[in-house]
């Protein structure tokens, strides 16, 4: 019997045909016929939160996944019934490492650092804190600033910069040290018995790097993934020696072009063959 697959995918420029290159009308359908196979557990990762999911799940006609990983890998939601529950084990344990504080407290920590500039209030939550940054700037002083003060402070922290492929713009995220897009999908595993080969990870930004380049799960690089991603993602592997557990999309596919859906479905065919039969 061929085992159960968690497929996990990031949702911009991903699962979402929000960018420039077109889209194969037959992807999504495809998702969606197969999202309720029952070997099969459907995962969404974004750095966005739950309002913005919601919202798109219905503007894009997207299956409803079994989990959703939102804002930045801060909340893992259990998904039944159109009901989305925040799963309390994985709050508490990201929660230890801020040592009680909030976003309220780092905030006020790094607010004389003129450079950055806060985000929006709904792409900020209890664990994450967002900023907008030059493009570029002098990262380096400023994180080591930062981090020098999270550290005095007894707090542990993962400090998130890239630029939007997109803008241009810098974009920098605080988070609790274990509350990566790759720690959540990594608790995910633990805790629904998934190991890395039956784990697929699909996406093509920046901030989906460290999960694409952790070598500890088959990870999919969609074919409008922006090309900066996929050169550090293969020099990436091929440093670790892990190279065969990451994909590149190329298209052809059941006659798709490799972008957005596509190319999720393609990767997931390309490391579980089996999985072909169920989108035929």
């Amino acid at each position: 019997m061929n085992p159960q697959i968690l497929l996990c995918s990031d949702l911009d420029r991903a699962l979402l045909p929000d960018g420039a290159q077109p889209e194969s009308p037959l992807a999504r359908p495809i998702l969606r016929s197969i999202a309720s196979h029952p070997q099969l557990q459907l995962v969404y990762v974004s750095g966005r939160n739950e309002q913005f999911l919601r919202q798109n799940i219905r503007d894009y006609e997207l299956p409803q996944p079994r989990y959703a990983i939102a804002n930045a890998g801060t909340t893992i939601y259990r998904i039944e019934d159109n009901q989305w529950s925040a799963w309390p084990e994985y709050t508490a344990l990201i929660a230890a490492d801020w040592n009680g504080a909030r976003h309220r407290d780092l905030y006020a920590m790094f607010a004389d650092l003129d450079v950055l500039r806060l985000q929006e209030a709904e792409k900020q939550n209890r664990f994450k804190l967002s900023y907008y940054t030059p493009a570029p700037f002098d990262k380096d002083v400023v994180l080591t600033e930062m981090q020098q003060r999270l550290e005095r402070q007894h707090i542990e922290a993962d400090l998130n910069w890239r630029v939007d492929e997109e803008t241009g713009v810098g974009l920098l995220d605080v988070l609790p040290a274990s509350a990566t897009k790759l720690h959540a999908v990594e608790f995910l595993m633990e805790h629904l018995q998934f190991n890395a080969a039956n784990t697929v990870f699909a996406g093509g930004s920046g901030n989906d790097l460290p999960v694409l380049t952790s070598g500890r799960l088959q990870a999919v690089l969609i074919r409008n993934a922006h090309p900066d991603v996929v050169t550090d993602a293969k020099t990436e592997l091929e440093r670790k020696q892990a190279s065969a557990r990451l994909y590149a999309a190329q298209g052809g596919f059941l006659g798709m072009n490799g972008n957005y859906s596509a190319g999720v479905l393609e990767g997931l065919a390309h490391f579980n063959p089996f999985t072909v039969d169920w989108m035929k």
